[in-house]
């Protein structure tokens, strides 16, 4: 492989490799800026129908523009390898934040989880499924901000003649939904149970499921319940141990649709989570609201309109009332005056 790709990225460190690629920091010659550089093993970028497919999964990532999504700025050609060009995120990615003696403390791990759910959620939006996601797929910059990374390169290797396929590029078994471990098509539900598998081993520290190979994996994803979360870990709650329960079932009508709908629920059990001490005030929290929304659509926000109740409406009308029955009194009165005198 050439130092350089194309003439304008440079490779600098390598980061880690998995079954399909190689990552390394680089430079951007031209922009004179870090990036990351995905560079994808000979064996699958000779395939034509792979590079096809790269290409539109690469066109379509770039289009995601998101806090929690790992910005995709290129993708190309060269020394017959395929490669992706994409934002540089310092950190570690979220498998090596784990614990392997447990999980991470409940409040954190909530944390992080509702940033993911927000980066895959948007993609939902756009009409995007992700189909790989696991820990190494969502990395953690020094300030505790989640992205999500590698959109559309498992369905690019959907492409590729099952025979050309190996286990190690088989996708991610461990975390496969029950519909994609028996051949079936993707949906955001896919991408809702990989994130429940994500959650089940960021808080006990362990897989679901385990087994020796791919195959007694997805028999286990579909035909399986995984066990109780709170035996592994006593700090889940019986409510957060239904949640991830439900996002696990097998039947993708059964979990949350959308990676959207499972972080707000998320964001619901982490507020009410919280110490009464801590939460803010209802009066307080319609403040906050109204102050965010400008950060939101960028647009300044009037204050909220005060209507009079409609005790008040009745009053001022009988008031009114009276006053004119008062007023058409005046003329008769002082007729009956003036006959007197």
């Amino acid at each position: 492989m050439t130092a350089t790709l194309n003439e304008r990225y440079q490779l600098e460190k390598e980061l880690g490799q998995g079954g399909m690629a190689v990552v390394y920091r680089g430079r951007d010659l031209t922009l004179d800026r870090t990036i990351a550089v995905k560079v994808l093993k000979k064996e699958f970028s000779a395939s034509q129908a792979f590079q096809k497919r790269f290409q539109e999964e690469a066109r379509a990532a770039a289009n995601l523009t998101h806090p929690n999504v790992v910005t995709v700025h290129d993708f190309g050609y060269d020394d017959q390898q395929l490669f992706i060009v994409m934002e540089y995120v310092p950190g570690a990615d979220l498998k090596e934040l784990i614990p392997e003696s447990g999980g991470l403390p409940v409040d954190q791990a909530s944390r992080l989880f509702v940033q993911a759910c927000a980066g895959i959620g948007y993609a939902h939006r756009a009409g995007l499924v992700h189909c790989d996601i696991k820990p190494h797929n969502l990395l953690i910059t020094p300030d505790q901000r989640l992205k999500v990374t590698d959109f559309g390169i498992a369905r690019a290797l959907a492409s590729i003649n099952p025979d050309e396929r190996s286990d190690a590029i088989w996708g991610s078994p461990a975390y496969f939904s029950p519909e994609l471990a028996a051949g079936r098509p993707p949906s955001p539900a896919s991408d809702v149970y990989s994130l429940g598998v994500v959650l089940f081993q960021i808080l006990t520290g362990q897989l679901p499921f385990s087994a020796s190979s791919p195959q007694d994996m997805a028999l286990k994803h579909r035909f399986e319940n995984p066990p109780s979360p709170r035996s592994l870990n006593p700090d889940i709650t019986p409510e957060l141990e239904r949640i991830i329960l439900k996002v696990l079932s097998k039947e993708p009508s059964a979990r949350y649709r959308t990676a959207d709908q499972l972080g707000r629920i998320m964001i619901t059990f982490t507020e009410s989570a919280r110490p009464a001490a801590e939460r803010p005030a209802p009066a307080e929290q319609d403040r906050s609201a109204v102050r965010a929304a400008p950060r939101i659509s960028g647009q300044p926000v009037p204050e909220p309109e005060t209507k009079p109740h409609p005790s008040r409406w009745l009053t001022i009308a009988l008031g009114l009332l009276a006053l004119a029955a008062v007023g058409g009194l005046i003329p008769f009165w002082l007729w009956v005056y003036f006959q007197l005198n």
